[in-house]
């Protein structure tokens, strides 16, 4: 069961996400080593650091997330304004965007 340290990690790794890029809930789990743990990834981004750039993580399908501030709607928005491209509350090129870094 992740614990403190985890949201640390998340955290972390979140402060990474590059301009232009994406990642999903379950890649930062993996990432901070509970490949299982997505679900948390999503309440630590609900309740996390809002000056982190939370806009970047998006569903396993590169969907966006309805309980974004402002819904999917607002998330969208907030990744068009970093040139990210979204159709239909999906991210557009999502494998191509796809931020996975080697750890």
């Amino acid at each position: 069961m992740p614990n403190i340290n985890f949201r640390v990690k998340v955290e972390s790794l979140v402060a990474q996400i590059p301009l232009g890029k994406v990642t999903t809930y379950g890649d930062l789990a993996a990432m901070a080593g509970h490949p299982y743990a997505a679900r948390i990834v999503g309440g630590i981004a609900h309740f996390g650091d809002p000056n982190l750039p939370w806009q970047r993580v998006v569903n396993r399908f590169g969907g966006l997330a309805s309980g974004y501030p402002g819904g999917k709607e607002g998330h969208a928005e907030h990744l068009r304004a970093e040139g990210i491209k979204c159709a239909d509350f999906i991210v557009e090129e999502f494998e191509e965007i796809r931020w996975q870094p080697k750890l």
